[in-house]
């Protein structure tokens, strides 16, 4: 609760506060918000709901004393919000808390975009943010809102400038596979893992004729195991860069090139099928490990997911991308604010919880949030 309330505190008012009358404290309004958005709050209307009903326990806590705001106050309020000093903002809280969950080891940093449905802007598009995840925290690191007629590529750059990648490995998709993002990722010091699709069409296809006739310096397998429904197999085979990477001074250093191939049944119907893929990396690993954090990147899908099925971010509008970064910053720190409970908790129940469970648990339940907040 101190960093939360820290965090509130140090989010820019665009209020001129020494004029004119302002009876709600920014600071007061951005804990109303997280509080409410805890506690299983969806629109601004549920958060009012919240805030009145507990407007007692929020005033013993020195909040609210002029009431709960009304809802054009929390529209106007997070539609001026400066959305990148907020985001900034939610990144320190995040990081005061990533070293001691992650500890001394290195950490896979997954870096992916997601558009929000629920707001169209002007122009038809949705607001695309790009945001770096850390797979050892469970936190986000910090985001990044793509500019107007620009694209998540451009972003990247940006975003790796917020971040300590150091000791790190770097993992996105294909679509992040350009010389400036790994010049960036190796400039900060950091080790990068990207799948390689037709995007880099030279340099794929030249690699998937070459593997055929090349012989692995390791080989790791997994399975048949039975997941989601399927019964998967996995092969991962390594191979040297310097074997396949014809322009191997455009990527500047030695690389390491992993397929993966895996075969799948349907336990539901028998139907069969199998895909390839591949992968370039800067680390230094076996196949097991590199198999690994190849599959670990789909965590900030399931982050993704969190967002949409549990904070229902998709389902809520708004008019504007800054209002719309500002909504994302605010549940980026909820989801946050659950991992750093179940990162520092001992009991395997608890760490072991989902992010529904969770906010089931907490769901209107004021007490329940102020004694997550203090352990």
């Amino acid at each position: 609760m101190k960093h939360l309330r820290e965090f509130a505190k140090s989010v820019p008012d665009y209020r001129r506060t020494g004029k004119g009358n302002h009876r709600h404290k920014l600071e007061d309004v951005l804990l109303l918000v997280i509080l409410g958005r805890m506690g299983k709050c969806v629109t601004r209307a549920d958060i009012i709901r919240f805030g009145n009903r507990y407007l007692k326990r929020f005033r013993a806590l020195g909040l609210l004393l002029h009431g709960v705001p009304s809802e054009p106050t929390l529209c106007r309020i997070f539609k001026h919000i400066d959305d990148e000093a907020m985001s900034n903002r939610m990144s320190e809280f995040a990081v005061a808390f990533h070293d001691e969950l992650v500890g001394f080891a290195s950490d896979i940093i997954s870096i992916d975009g997601k558009a929000m449905r629920g707001t169209v802007l002007e122009n038809g598009r949705n607001p695309d943010i790009v945001s770096a995840y850390s797979l050892g925290g469970g936190i986000t690191l910090a985001t990044d809102m793509c500019r107007e007629k620009s694209n998540e590529i451009t972003a990247v750059p940006r975003l790796l400038d917020k971040i300590d990648v150091s000791g790190n490995i770097v993992t996105a998709d294909a679509m992040f596979f350009q010389k400036t993002i790994i010049d960036k990722i190796r400039e900060k010091g950091g080790d990068f893992l990207i799948e390689l699709k037709a995007n880099q069409r030279t340099l794929r296809y030249g690699i998937e004729d070459k593997v055929e006739v090349t012989e692995p310096v390791d080989v790791y397998s997994e399975g048949p195991f039975l997941e989601h429904g399927r019964i998967e197999t996995r092969v991962c085979r390594v191979f040297r860069g310097e074997d396949l990477i014809a322009d191997r001074e455009k990527w500047n250093g030695n690389l390491t090139v992993i397929e993966i191939r895996t075969d799948t049944e349907r336990k539901s119907n028998g139907q069969k099928s199998s895909e390839r893929r591949f992968y370039v990396t800067s680390f230094n690993g076996s196949a097991k490990q590199l198999d690994t954090i190849a599959r670990k990147h789909w965590a900030i899908e399931t982050m993704h997911w969190d967002l949409d099925r549990n904070l229902r971010q998709d389902f809520i509008k708004r008019k504007s991308a800054r209002a719309a970064r500002n909504l994302d910053t605010i549940q980026r720190l909820v989801l946050s604010i659950l991992s750093i409970w179940k990162g520092k908790r001992r009991k395997l129940s608890d760490k072991a919880k989902g992010t529904a469970e969770l906010i089931g648990e907490l769901s209107m339940n004021f007490t329940g949030i102020m004694r997550m907040l203090a352990q």
